[in-house]
């Protein structure tokens, strides 16, 4: 550890709970453990004793309303971190509807921004303020200085300081086509970021970025870092990285201190496949031949959409019922088969 500089493990959108059914009506492969897996090797470095402070942007659940378990689950290994004196900050996503289930409350070093706050650490041989709200849905374009300023910042005295929330700024892209978030309500402009932060750190964008700079081509009064979601949530992300922030911020003598590190930790993931066949052109003897080799020429242990298009003849083909589907599939996999001509038609495995 470098006096004067803390060491910061950023990691955002884990969406526990994602395709992890109580009670599950399918036996199949299951992604929810993926999820909770992606967590575990997010927090390697922390568990390792090699950063200061760890900061979860939001969107811990997939969901607001969560089993007590799954929460206990969730948390134990933010807990572990905890426990070794390494401060655990977390900010309340749109998924959890701008709460964390109670229980989290309770550990002494879990800080969680319920309310416009800021947390006075000291940790990495500086005091570090950080200061967030939890996800605000309407009226923020406009009014974000105005809610920065009621966590109370200015009379929290460090040597640096850090924003944490979790919403969309302006410049932030998204989905395979780049869709870039220009305005609403919710979206906040770049010019509306305070200056007195060494850097923003954002969740809500699946997608790892670094915005420097607003619409116009203009500096940003702060960097605003996204870490990304930590695994891929939908074929919207099938393209993009995963993982995690590690990031320096040290002390310049100003109170608001300097960014000084920035390194996207990339995470393994499943990879993301989108198919199509044609039934119109293909007999009923030959399209579980036709499926089955569009198959076996993927990763064994891809995600797997497959499109069907075209009115086969008779109906439902043969080869394309559900039982059918799943004999064909390794267990490894995960297929979801949907028929353009058939919208009631479903298969997942």
């Amino acid at each position: 550890m470098t006096p004067g500089r803390v060491r910061i493990l950023f990691l955002s959108d884990t969406h526990l709970g994602l395709d992890l059914p109580q009670r599950p009506r399918v036996d199949r492969r299951r992604r929810g453990p993926e999820f909770f897996t992606a967590l575990e090797r997010a927090l390697a470095p922390a568990t390792r004793g090699e950063v200061d402070l760890v900061v979860h942007g939001g969107d811990v659940f997939f969901r607001s309303r969560v089993p007590p378990g799954l929460v206990a689950r969730a948390f134990a290994p933010l807990e572990s971190v905890a426990d070794r004196g390494i401060p655990v900050c977390v900010v309340p996503g749109n998924h959890e509807r701008g709460r964390i289930p109670h229980p989290l409350a309770a550990h002494p070093g879990i800080h969680v921004f319920d309310r416009p706050r800021t947390f006075g650490l000291a940790v990495g041989g500086l005091t570090l303020a950080v200061a967030g709200f939890p996800f605000v849905r309407h009226g923020l374009r406009g009014s974000l200085r105005r809610l920065v300023a009621s966590s109370g910042w200015p009379d929290v005295p460090a040597d640096a300081r850090l924003l944490c929330l979790h919403q969309s700024v302006e410049g932030a892209t998204v989905g395979p086509q780049g869709y870039v978030f220009r305005a609403g309500d919710d979206v906040i402009r770049g010019q509306d970021l305070p200056g007195a932060f060494a850097a923003v750190l954002a969740g809500h964008i699946h997608r790892h970025q670094v915005l420097r700079r607003d619409l116009r081509g203009r500096s940003l009064p702060a960097p605003v870092l996204y870490p990304g979601s930590t695994e891929r949530t939908s074929f919207a992300e099938r393209d993009e990285a995963k993982g995690y922030l590690l990031i320096e911020v040290e002390a310049d003598g100003t109170g608001r201190g300097h960014l000084s590190t920035v390194r996207f930790q990339e995470l393994p993931t499943r990879p993301m496949v989108q198919l199509e066949l044609r039934a119109d052109r293909v007999d009923e003897s030959g399209l579980t031949a036709v499926l089955s080799g569009l198959l076996a020429r993927q990763h064994p242990e891809a995600i797997v959409r497959l499109k069907v298009r075209g009115r086969a003849p008779g109906g439902l083909p043969t080869g394309l019922r559900a039982g059918e589907v799943r004999a064909l599939i390794p267990p490894t996999m995960n297929v979801s088969v949907r028929w353009a001509e058939n919208p009631t038609f479903r298969v997942d495995t």
